[in-house]
């Protein structure tokens, strides 16, 4: 358990590059998307095929993933025009509202009962969001953007929790890859006609930094947060990503100089935040030690360890 939460928080730091690095690239949000899968599909592929581990899957399964894939194109496609249309501080602090859906979402889609602990810790963490950042009404089409971009976010979570458990995390991040290249891809052509774009090839410095998206903030990344879903439930991952925005604005306060002053109110957003978190993750360890033994594997279950990742 204790190395589930250690992967869990090394996850968070690296998807804290992802904004920064929206910022720095200088293509729009849409092409951003589609090279981001374009990129990383073609050296997963690579990587599975080198490697051995590359399979197939009966076509239900298929447009299952690849339908989870669809929903991550949109959340990124959302989330970085959060940071085109505001900053990055604006897009991370709108997102954070991922706990509140997720504690929504996740009862009637799994069928289990609301829990009054999720919304209380959502409470906590959105108050903490409100008192670390002031929204700009000059933002509203970036927090707009931002909170849409969270609500997909939670969806894809919970379901991708639900379908993962019959497929290793190297099946599962090819073909939801692969799902998101082929939902860009449709949208692509729409978007240069209405842009008037000359061209979709990105520039020497933007294909550097989209390379470093592709692998360390996408295929190394997701593998991290599959393997940790296979254990924990999609709102205590969500919760715990709530520091992500923290982190981040604090990088972004130090590269781009766009956050305001840090204050108390600062700090004392941040210390609810680390409650919230804190707190669920207390809920969890105490859980798990009045369970008498592990959750058994279903046949149709991959174990955890039963893949070299």
């Amino acid at each position: 358990m204790n190395n589930l939460f250690l992967k869990l928080h090394l996850s968070i730091f690296i998807s804290c590059f992802t904004g920064i690095l929206g910022r720095v690239i200088t293509t729009n949000e849409i092409l951003l998307v589609w090279d981001r899968f374009l990129i990383t599909s073609v050296f997963f592929m690579a990587i599975l095929v080198f490697t051995k581990k590359f399979c197939f899957v009966h076509s239900k399964e298929f447009f299952k993933i690849t339908g989870l894939g669809a929903l991550l194109a949109i959340h990124w496609i959302l989330f970085y025009g959060s940071i085109k249309l505001s900053n990055v501080s604006v897009a991370l602090v709108s997102f954070s509202v991922v706990c509140l859906f997720s504690a929504i979402f996740e009862p009637v889609i799994l069928r289990r009962n609301f829990s009054a602990k999720e919304f209380l810790y959502s409470a906590i963490t959105m108050a903490g969001i409100a008192l670390i950042f002031s929204f700009d009404l000059n933002h509203r089409a970036g927090i707009i953007w931002g909170v849409l971009s969270a609500a997909f976010a939670a969806l894809y979570t919970i379901l991708n929790k639900s379908v993962m458990k019959r497929h290793t995390s190297n099946t599962m991040l090819f073909y939801e890859l692969l799902g998101g290249l082929l939902t860009t891809s449709l949208i692509v052509p729409f978007y240069v006609k209405f842009a008037n774009l000359e061209s979709v090839i990105p520039t020497f410095h933007d294909f550097i930094f989209l390379c470093i998206l592709s692998l360390g903030c996408t295929v190394w990344l997701y593998k991290l947060q599959i393997q940790v879903l296979k254990k924990l439930s999609a709102f205590t991952v969500n919760l715990t990503y709530n520091l992500e925005p923290v982190y981040t604005i604090i990088l972004a306060m130090i590269i781009f100089h766009e956050a305001r002053e840090v204050n108390f109110a600062f700090y004392l957003g941040l210390g609810l935040i680390i409650l919230s978190v804190f707190l669920q993750t207390l809920s969890v360890l105490r859980a798990k030690k009045i369970q008498p033994a592990e959750i058994p594997v279903l046949n149709n279950e991959i174990p955890l360890n039963s893949e070299k990742y």
